[in-house]
């Protein structure tokens, strides 16, 4: 699961326990190079090889992967003090999904050698990053499990839950996406996503003004997460 952003912002690449050495994150830093990237700029498309660690500082990032029948299933989305593609660092070395900006972001760019090189010399960091992949990796294995297992209700609870308490932690926030996508990241279609929608705001568990989403029971959203 997405973890809170931490209030520093580095906390994810410099972890504040003495894991690295002050040499080790002038070398992480010295062989880093910051990018912003607007809306819509792709950083990297599935299938292409991994060059480098990838870290983002601010903004939002969708992880989408190419299916057949040019269909596409949006994995997650990334937020500040998150790593991007980490997954496909330590596996294939190609990317296994694209990464596309859903706000402008700025991100960090980090030599894939330097980094592997610390890993190499410093387990206990090695570990730490170990976590991080494990904990992304389950947290995209759920979402499938929830996308197969779940009905349209529990489904789109999930959604707006997971807007509120992972992304933005308000109970009132905008989508940075489509419809399209949104049903893409619920694994329904775009028309059933609409017809659900419109069914919890007059049912009055969230309430709906142009493209502002406001909850209004976490305890029916929570239920329906809950039973599916």
């Amino acid at each position: 699961m997405n973890r809170t952003i931490p209030n520093n912002i580095f906390e994810a690449l410099f972890p504040e326990t003495g894991i690295l050495s002050d040499q080790e994150i002038d070398s992480i830093k010295t062989n880093s190079q910051v990018v912003t990237h607007k809306k819509k700029d792709v950083l990297f498309k599935q299938d292409n090889f991994t060059s480098h660690i990838i870290f983002l500082k601010s903004g939002l990032v969708k992880l989408t992967k190419e299916i057949r029948n040019n269909k596409s299933l949006i994995l997650k989305i990334s937020t500040p003090g998150q790593f991007i593609g980490i997954l496909s660092q330590f596996g294939s070395h190609a990317y296994e999904y694209t990464a596309t900006a859903i706000k402008d972001c700025e991100v960090y760019y980090i030599d894939v050698n330097i980094f592997n090189s610390i890993l190499e010399s410093n387990g206990k960091y090695a570990m730490y990053i170990i976590n991080i992949v494990c904990d992304e990796n389950i947290g995209i294995f759920n979402r499938i499990i929830m996308q197969n297992q779940k009905q349209l209700p529990g489904k789109l609870a999930d959604i707006v839950l997971y807007f509120s308490e992972e992304i933005y932690h308000s109970d009132s926030f905008e989508f940075p996406l489509t419809r399209t996508e949104l049903a893409e990241l619920a694994g329904t279609t775009k028309e059933s996503f609409i017809r659900t929608l419109t069914e919890f705001k007059n049912d009055k568990i969230i309430k709906i003004e142009n493209k502002l989403i406001e909850i209004t029971s976490f305890e029916i959203l929570k239920t329906l997460s809950r039973i599916g």
